[in-house]
């Protein structure tokens, strides 16, 4: 099948795609497709996710406007099915491959995902697919590791057999829907003719702008944009320990800054999660090993991974204030998922926080509204506790009764590492504050 038939299949709504990977960014996109008229096979190795699929449920537990009814509505139209069965999507014209892409702990990517999938796609791959690397990888990636494997395996060859490109996601949990259909995407192609082919078959689901270009631009756009913001985050980080010390509040300071043209300081925080911002820095850099070093993004890493211990030692001056010590100490702490209102634990600095302070022999309580281990009420899980440590600004934390938490507290110190509550608001309910880039002394 040439380019210019598989263009007409995709603007006639006969293409059949397939979708490697059901989590966070291959579900939503399995399901806009489904909903925009294609018939659509996705693909994943859990069955158990698979079979929540097929019974048109959500396996996706956060806060995802319009997802769980999405699901059901293509489910039961016929239009998505799941499988665990590579073969089931031999019949696919494009094939979106969403599998994680994490580094591991020299910073180095690990595709031992993407790698299994590219060869079980070979097996099956038929003539005329198309291919579309929907995962964040280092740039140059779809041409040195995923075209030779694919012709390998499928013992085809690329742009004349079958055609690849790439295509990172934009997405983030709670707005997985939302940026899938409005925020611009690169298509980068292995050929000109396999770039438009994207942009043809992403407009029938993206209301945004679609440009084309070559893979590797496109793997760069997507690491560099990551990057980019993990930098940015490094920045207001350092801003607000340099607060903390002066005696400033980051966030009178943040917004007085940002009131001139051309500065946009973002918030700080008590650390940077998820699967893509602690790895694309590492990804981008990866790319130019042996070449290049890339000084300002592996900083960056290191003042974002730093932060969980910040708040470990900021919750060591809050029980020395109290009379109390770390060892012995039960300290609650409020949030488990990387990211507010989401179910998502990946790369989540709570954990990096929770280990440390246990090993300073603290007790550690953890709870998260969307987090199924740690879901219950938030007063029982602080009663008795020496220290409330906000680590994630869940919807639900912000309207809490902070007069209520201080009565269940045997010591009252609250350390707010997202600045969910003020310092005024901590005095008024007779607390010990602590916040991330408050520089004002502890009552």
């Amino acid at each position: 099948m040439s380019l210019v038939e598989l263009q007409n299949k995709i603007e006639q709504r006969q293409a059949v795609i397939g979708v490697i990977g059901l989590g966070y960014v291959g579900l939503p996109v399995a399901c806009a497709f489904a909903e925009a008229g294609f018939s659509v096979i996705g693909l994943d190795i859990k069955p158990h996710r698979v079979a929540t699929i097929n019974a048109g449920c959500n396996p996706i537990e956060g806060d995802e406007p319009g997802l769980a009814e999405l699901v059901a509505k293509v489910i039961g139209a016929g239009r998505l099915r799941a499988t665990t069965d590579y073969h089931e999507i031999a019949q696919a014209d494009v094939i979106l491959i969403d599998v994680e892409t994490p580094v591991n702990r020299k910073h180095e990517p690990n595709y031992a995902a993407l790698k299994s999938a590219c060869r079980s796609l070979g097996a099956v791959l038929k003539n005329g697919a198309l291919v579309i690397v929907e995962s964040t990888t280092a740039p140059s990636t779809a041409d040195r590791l995923v075209r030779p494997l694919l012709e390998e395996i499928a013992g085809k060859q690329a742009n004349v057999d079958f055609y690849l490109g790439a295509c990172p996601e934009r997405v983030m949990p709670g707005k997985l829907l939302a940026n899938l259909r409005a925020m611009s995407r690169v298509c980068g192609g292995g050929t000109p003719e396999t770039a438009e082919t994207m942009i043809t078959l992403y407009r029938t689901i993206v209301q945004a702008d679609l440009d084309p270009a070559d893979c590797v631009t496109a793997e760069l756009v997507k690491t560099a944009e990551n990057a980019y913001r993990d930098v940015n985050i490094a920045f207001a980080n350092e801003l607000a320990l340099a607060c903390e010390v002066t005696g400033g509040d980051f966030a009178h300071v943040r917004n007085l800054v940002n009131k001139s043209p051309g500065r946009n300081v973002l918030m700080a925080g008590a650390g940077v999660g998820g699967h893509c911002l602690p790895k694309d820095s590492w990804l981008l850099a990866h790319s130019v090993s042996g070449h290049a070093l890339l000084r300002l993004m592996s900083a960056a890493r290191a003042v974002n991974n730093y932060m969980p211990q910040h708040m470990v030692n900021l919750t060591t001056q809050a029980l020395r204030q109290a009379r109390r010590k770390m060892a012995g100490a039960r300290v609650a702490v409020l949030g488990y998922a990387y990211l507010e209102n989401s179910d998502d634990t990946r790369n989540s600095p709570s954990l990096p926080l929770a280990q440390r302070l246990r090993e300073l022999n603290a007790r550690v309580v953890i709870h998260d509204p969307y987090v199924a281990e740690y879901r219950r009420e938030v007063l029982e899980c602080v009663k008795g506790c020496d220290v409330i440590l906000v680590m994630v600004a869940h919807r639900e934390y912000k309207t809490l009764d902070l007069a209520a938490l201080k009565s269940a507290l045997r010591t009252p110190i609250l350390i707010d590492g997202r600045r969910v509550f003020s310092p005024a608001q901590a005095k008024a309910a007779g607390l010990i504050y602590y916040g991330i880039g408050w520089g004002g002394k502890p009552d």
